[in-house]
């Protein structure tokens, strides 16, 4: 049987009025939230493998060892007004590079992620932790 573990992802300057959700393996938003501006956090429970691979219903896999989690900000994230309508965008976690001495079951994990690209937009694509995964708990 595998164990559990949560990895906090905190987006440290979202952009405000945004909507900003994870996504599930069919692309669905879940847990929406509206920017404020100030940071957002999604906690998401993952499975330790007895292989030492992380799994779950949000974490996807690319590849032999690639794992990442999806984070979808405004149209991806259900938002449907007009900003929803030219913003949809996501920013793709990786787990697979978490250290493996931080995947004990039941800890909490969290990285920091930015906001926002260097021209202001939301970030999308693999976006990198501001500094290391750390335990929480």
């Amino acid at each position: 049987m595998a164990d559990q573990l949560t990895l906090r992802l905190t987006i440290a300057d979202p952009v405000q009025g945004l909507h900003y959700s994870l996504q599930d393996p069919k692309n669905a938003p879940v847990d929406i939230r509206v920017s404020g501006g100030g940071p957002l956090s999604f906690d998401v429970t993952v499975t330790l493998r007895p292989d030492g691979t992380l799994g779950g219903s949000f974490v996807r896999r690319e590849g032999k060892e690639r794992r990442f989690v999806y984070i979808a900000v405004a149209g991806q994230a259900g938002q449907t007004d007009s900003i929803g309508q030219v913003i949809s965008r996501r920013a793709k976690i990786d787990v697979h590079e978490i250290p493996a001495d931080l995947l004990q079951p039941g800890a909490t994990l969290e990285a920091t992620l930015p906001g926002r690209s260097k021209d202001g937009t939301p970030a999308c694509a693999t976006v990198r932790p501001l500094g290391p995964w750390t335990r929480i708990d």
